[in-house]
């Protein structure tokens, strides 16, 4: 199992959870995270460290956000690695609680 990166992060791109990990399994797009399927241990660090609460087991991604765990696998691969925590974007507690971010996403 692994874990997914969902829709709350689009925008809010906080990257607490990149100083967690242990295998550095986080990519950084311009305004999202991803993490790839084949380096991520399910170790969970990370769930607990996200403050918009985005990152889901993979057996855990509610239904609506399925199609992040492809997304996640798709971007990972094209994506750079990013493994030291940044800022979050100036805007990103306006974004917080926004539903249905997808149409944001930048590749």
């Amino acid at each position: 199992m692994t874990y997914v990166v969902t829709e709350s992060c689009i925008r809010c791109k906080y990257t607490d959870c990149v100083d967690v990990c242990p295998v550095d399994c986080f990519r950084e797009g311009p305004n999202f995270l991803v993490i790839d399927p084949d380096e991520c241990i399910d170790c969970t660090l990370c769930v607990a460290e996200c403050p918009v609460e985005a990152i889901y087991a993979e057996d855990d991604v509610p239904e609506a956000q399925q199609a992040f765990k492809a997304l996640n696998a798709e971007l990972a691969r094209v994506w750079k690695p990013i493994i030291e925590r940044k800022s979050a974007p100036a805007d990103a507690g306006q974004w917080k609680d926004v539903a249905e971010k997808l149409r944001y996403l930048e590749r």
